[in-house]
């Protein structure tokens, strides 16, 4: 293993502030432009798109970590794990509080993930609107034992993927997809924005959000098995496995994982060539499409 590093339990389980965030049409429909979203009531700003989500949310996906990672390493923390578990979908008008807390981590052979819970919900009624889980990953780092409680598992399906997938979805990375993305999103982060930040990091260059991508894969998944209809979905998860650049051609591959109480899962994964960039997708979707 890597660098020994301490991570601060009094950090566990301690909730951010909240974080307030008024959707707008407008938003919306930058969002589902920002990510090549064809689904009309998307791009009108009439509802949004699944991973939308972490747009109201965004501020209080980081602040959690900071009362738990030591700040000489909190640069270097990735994206390994996005899981999205929604109640309803956000529409225009909607007055959203968002928070977080950091419920465990623990030490792999490659490094460390830290496991972070976010809660959205209605500012007015406290309905919560969505649930996420997700894990941020330290390379080369030693946290030590586990602690606390790790995110939901995301099953990679792996026997079923040797079969013929259901449907193929195109998606083309745009090269100027990164500067529409991170205005509409509210990811402002460097290594998505600027050559020689990229490359001081190791990069070749920019590359492209991960939550791009999984946004990219979601409106394919929902054109193809939800009719197009962001209500049905109640889970959406993927695990980031390779980085994505500008003026890259991906293709997202949905199998049927079947049905259980009218919810039908859906197995998914999103490739470049030969390399799987987002791994063990899975989608929930509330009824069935014939």
């Amino acid at each position: 293993m890597g660098d020994v590093f301490e991570f601060d339990r009094a950090g566990l389980n301690l909730w951010s502030d909240e974080e307030r965030f008024e959707v707008t049409r407008e938003r919306l429909a930058e969002y589902a432009a920002a990510t090549n979203d064809p689904i009309p009531a998307h791009r009108r700003g009439d509802v949004g798109s699944p991973v939308f989500a972490i747009v109201p949310a965004f501020d209080a996906l980081m602040a959690p970590a900071v009362d738990v990672v030591p700040m000489d390493i909190f640069g270097r923390i990735t994206h390994g794990e996005q899981d999205f578990h929604f109640h309803r979908p956000i529409k225009p008008g909607d007055k959203l509080v968002s928070r977080g807390r950091v419920i465990g981590w623990e030490t792999k052979s490659t490094g460390s993930l830290v496991y972070i819970h976010l809660t959205c919900a209605d500012e007015v009624t406290g309905e919560l609107v969505n649930e996420q889980y997700l894990s941020g990953f330290f390379r080369g780092v030693d946290a030590g034992d586990r602690v606390g409680e790790a995110i939901p598992v995301i099953e990679p399906c792996t026997e079923l993927k040797q079969s013929p997938p259901q449907a193929k979805i195109a998606h083309h990375v745009d090269h100027d997809q990164t500067f529409r993305y991170a205005p509409a999103s509210g990811d402002p982060v460097p290594l998505h924005l600027d050559e020689e930040v990229a490359k001081d990091a190791g990069l070749p260059g920019i590359i492209a959000h991960g939550l791009c991508t999984m946004a990219m894969a979601g409106w394919g998944v929902l054109a193809e098995v939800a009719d197009s209809d962001v209500s049905r979905v109640q889970r959406l998860a993927v695990r980031f496995s390779k980085f994505v650049f500008p003026g890259d051609d991906l293709e997202t591959r949905i199998w049927n994982a079947g049905t259980d109480n009218g919810v039908t899962t859906y197995a998914f994964e999103t490739v470049r060539g030969t390399d799987v960039v987002l791994s063990n997708g899975i989608a929930e979707i509330a009824g069935t499409k014939e």
